[in-house]
């Protein structure tokens, strides 16, 4: 992951979202931070198997008025802070015809050696700041989940399994997930 100059825009100008229009389709996704661009590349076979099998446990249990969605989908926090979750529970009234706007009911982030710090720290932080309810952290690498949930403006961990381990929550839905077998083919 890397910070990244873009030709034609002024040196130590803070990058917005009218910024993020102009990147290329290239494949990578381009994300700001406070400002600050962040680039990354697509993600691998594991990455993607993780993300779909969330899918497609999520799915048949978001409740009405929610949907969930896979990355790409920009998530609009503020002028200079879009982030792209690998997967997110939206609420229909806060979609618009390019993005989600504010703080979904939950994102999910699945870590890579080039965005874990990212994802645990910046990410984190600002996804609380923002009030999202619930973050969910999946490392394909361990196998493990961590799942925190806003309580009084912080994140609180409600639960963490490992490998051949139950996570069982009861929001945003009421699920179990063995973190093992998410990475199973």
């Amino acid at each position: 992951m890397t910070a990244m100059t873009v030709t034609g825009l002024p040196p130590r100008r803070e990058f917005t979202y009218a910024d993020l229009e102009l990147m290329p389709d290239d494949g990578r996704r381009y994300e700001i931070i406070d400002g600050v661009l962040i680039v990354s590349a697509s993600p691998d076979p594991i990455h993607q198997r993780v993300i779909r099998k969330l899918l497609l446990e999520l799915s048949p249990l978001v409740p009405d008025g929610v949907e969930p969605f896979f990355a790409p989908l920009d998530v609009k926090l503020a002028e200079d802070t879009v982030l792209i979750p690998d997967l997110l529970l939206a609420r229909q009234e806060d979609l618009t015809r390019r993005f989600h706007e504010g703080a979904p009911l939950l994102a999910v982030e699945v870590l890579s050696p080039s965005t874990r710090n990212i994802d645990l720290t910046l990410k984190k932080a600002r996804l609380e700041q923002a009030a999202c309810q619930h973050y969910w952290v999946v490392d394909p690498g361990k196998p493990s989940i961590t799942a925190w949930e806003l309580v009084d403006g912080s994140y609180v961990e409600v639960g963490t399994a490992l490998g051949e381990g139950t996570l069982a929550i009861e929001r945003p839905v009421r699920i179990e997930l063995t973190p093992a077998r998410l990475i199973e083919p």
